[in-house]
């Protein structure tokens, strides 16, 4: 391996950990506010870059099905629920927030479907038209059991990835689909070149970390997701919802997730199920950052990201078993430092 090969593997592997840097963070991001590893990720990703391509195509985006169905019945949901309590003063505010909101995203995706609009029109649309899922998918499946253990979630969002899986593919289709490249230009490095779309993975990541960071030391919703994060009890006392940020950690994810999409779109074909593999190898970072910690997680995700890249040169079969390799180490290394929590003596007790 001469070094303009490990250079060009470098950047590849910075773009790759671009990517599982923002798919960390949404993960980290939901288990420190719900303790759910959310396991339907790269669904999400998978979604918005499918939608994306269907905009190029002309066609409106299978998505707007996907997410009117699950806004009927998360409405029908919260419904029910209040009802039971006997709260039916909240329903028109139900309605607002489970049917309409949810609905004007799909409302535009009809509207510039079709039209010779600006591909940023259709990149943002793709976007928005994925947030509603992930905090509607929560509504249905994991608020009513959010008090339950860390395994059980677990079990349960794993449950929730094969369940979108299939409405992937009954929504979809089987085909794959690869979108027009965001930029066309390049950079000359010596004697090679770096394509735009790499360097735009690698600003996204830098710009959107920024944001990130900014939006949780700054903003009001922000010190509310941390506070959640830290103590659920001690946030309901101070006047927080811890449901209420639940979901809003959840739609801050699936748009994570939807920007993850647009940006990998261009560079691999993506099926209704390419979002896994993006999600798993994200969790790996979030492990490494113990799934509490944002600069930890950055560094397991740029870590993945050049693995991935020397492992796929050296042994394109291997790359994936060299990457999911790296979790050995880390969870032994893990159980040897960590001290554990009452909930998991508790568990163990039981």
């Amino acid at each position: 391996m001469t070094w303009d090969v490990a250079l060009i593997l470098g950047i590849d592997g910075l773009a790759n950990g671009a990517v599982y840097l923002l798919a960390g963070l949404g993960l980290v991001l939901i288990f420190s506010v719900t303790r759910v590893v959310f396991v339907p990720f790269g669904d999400v990703a998978a979604f918005a870059a499918l939608s994306l391509a269907a905009f190029e195509q002309n066609r409106l985006p299978p998505t707007v099905g996907l997410v009117l169905t699950l806004a009927a019945l998360a409405l029908a949901a919260e419904i029910v629920s209040l009802l039971r309590r006997g709260e039916a003063a909240r329903i028109p505010r139900a309605v607002l927030g489970w049917g309409v909101l949810p609905a004007i995203p799909c409302a535009i995706a009809w509207a510039v479907a079709g039209q010779p609009l600006p591909s940023a029109v259709h990149i943002a649309v793709a976007i928005l038209l994925v947030v509603p899922i992930t905090p509607l998918v929560a509504r249905l499946v994991l608020q009513p059991i959010a008090d339950a253990s860390v395994l059980v979630l677990l079990i349960v969002s794993l449950a929730l990835h094969f369940l979108l899986s299939g409405l992937g593919l009954m929504f979809f289709g089987p085909e794959g689909s690869r979108t027009a490249p965001l930029t066309s230009g390049a950079i000359s490095l010596g004697g090679f070149s770096v394509s735009g779309q790499v360097l735009l993975m690698i600003a996204s990541a830098i710009v959107l970390s920024a944001l990130f960071f900014l939006a949780f030391e700054r903003t009001v919703m922000g010190k509310a997701l941390r506070a959640t994060a830290v103590n659920r009890v001690g946030a309901r006392l101070v006047g927080i919802r811890p449901a209420r940020t639940a979901l809003l950690a959840y739609g801050f994810a699936s748009l994570l997730a939807g920007l993850i999409g647009v940006l990998v779109a261009p560079a691999m074909t993506m099926y209704y199920d390419s979002g896994f593999l993006i999600g798993l190898k994200a969790f790996v970072a979030a492990i490494i950052g113990g799934l509490v910690s944002y600069p930890l997680t950055a560094i397991g995700a740029l870590a993945v990201g050049i693995a991935e890249s020397f492992a796929s040169f050296w042994s394109g079969a291997l790359k994936d078993v060299i990457v999911f390799s790296l979790l050995i180490p880390v969870l032994m290394l893990r159980s040897y430092l960590a001290v554990h929590t009452e909930e998991e003596t508790e568990e163990i007790d039981q």
